[in-house]
């Protein structure tokens, strides 16, 4: 019988829940927000709700083995979340892939939400057939990974291919890692998030707020900063303008240290913004690339499922034949 797998991708704002065959071709799925508070305990009981969900949708029982991407560092041999500024009151280590096989009984995967999405893209998606390849992933923080020689790389601490925590600016803005001058702090939604409430605080007007409240959510989600942009909002736009600025830098530098073939750009943000953003990205690495033959600079090809499809690809390794 075809082991049936579960694939989670655990993200800033939401949950994405996938169940697939072996051969990840999806047989049901479900998605939710992540919780606001509570900490780890929160975030395993809706993910496990979101779980049973996908598994009646898909029409199946047990499941063989689970996979899960988490913002954070990870210990992928313990399944041990170390720390995650993403999600809510995750401060301190936390067993996540103890606490999931406990609960569900089912083999358990646990890698960096990112490393997982590039997993799939490297699958099914985007970096299909490539074997040097960077990802970067644009939602809530920007995360990345790195996949060398054809194989997604972890590193020693489990944080290879960080992209979103290169300084770009010395002395800078505020990350919420607590540096300054990250990445993220300019092209991470959240981080830009602060930012709009800082500057609106001090008089700029924006329609990013409005925005928000009418689509009835309570942060700047990619949705809001796209129909803002739609709008004209200049806020907007120089958000927008300062994250490309920073990704060309921050990218380009990575892609000088390692020189890799491709980048592909996904997460929530930069897939919803789509090709435009990707090709301004593209744009303002160029005067940064030290490389002299270019680097392909692509969208994601799975879209939100990148995440759940290849955390789903990390639990299929639990159960396939060496």
């Amino acid at each position: 019988m075809n082991p049936v797998l579960a694939g989670v991708d655990v993200g800033g704002t939401k949950i994405q829940v996938v169940i697939t065959t072996l051969e990840l071709e999806v047989l049901g799925q479900s998605r939710g927000a992540t919780p606001p508070t509570g900490g780890p305990p929160a975030v395993v009981e809706t993910l496990c709700i979101l779980l049973d969900q996908a598994r009646r949708s898909a029409g199946v029982d047990g499941l063989a083995a689970l996979g899960v991407g988490a913002p954070g560092t990870i210990d992928k041999a313990t399944g041990v979340v170390a720390r995650s500024p993403n999600l809510a009151g995750w401060i301190d280590p936390y067993p996540l892939g103890a606490e999931l096989e406990r609960r569900t009984g089912a083999r358990v995967s646990v890698d960096n939400d990112v490393h997982a999405g590039m997993l799939g893209e490297l699958r099914l998606g985007a970096a299909r057939g490539l074997t040097d390849v960077l990802g970067v992933w644009f939602g809530t923080g920007v995360g990345g990974a790195l996949v060398l020689g054809g194989e997604l790389r972890s590193g020693p601490h489990g944080a290879s291919g960080e992209v979103g925590h290169v300084c770009v600016h010395p002395g800078g803005r505020r990350c919420g890692c607590g540096r300054r001058g990250c990445l993220e702090a300019y092209a991470g939604r959240a981080s830009m998030e602060r930012r709009a409430r800082k500057l609106v605080a001090e008089g700029r007007r924006t329609e990013l707020f409005r925005i928000m409240e009418r689509r009835g959510v309570d942060h700047l989600n990619s949705g809001v900063f796209a129909r803002a942009l739609a709008a004209g909002d200049d806020l907007a736009q120089d958000l927008i303008d300062d994250a490309v600025a920073a990704a060309g830098a921050g990218i380009a530098s990575v892609v000088n240290a390692v020189d890799v073939e491709a980048v592909v750009i996904g997460g929530g943000l930069g897939s919803r913004l789509g090709e435009p953003f990707v090709s301004r990205v593209a744009a303002a690495m160029q005067p940064h690339l030290f490389v002299t033959g270019g680097v392909s600079v692509r969208a994601a090809g799975l879209g939100d499922l990148a995440g759940a499809l290849g955390a789903a690809a990390a639990a299929g390794a639990l159960v396939s034949p060496a």
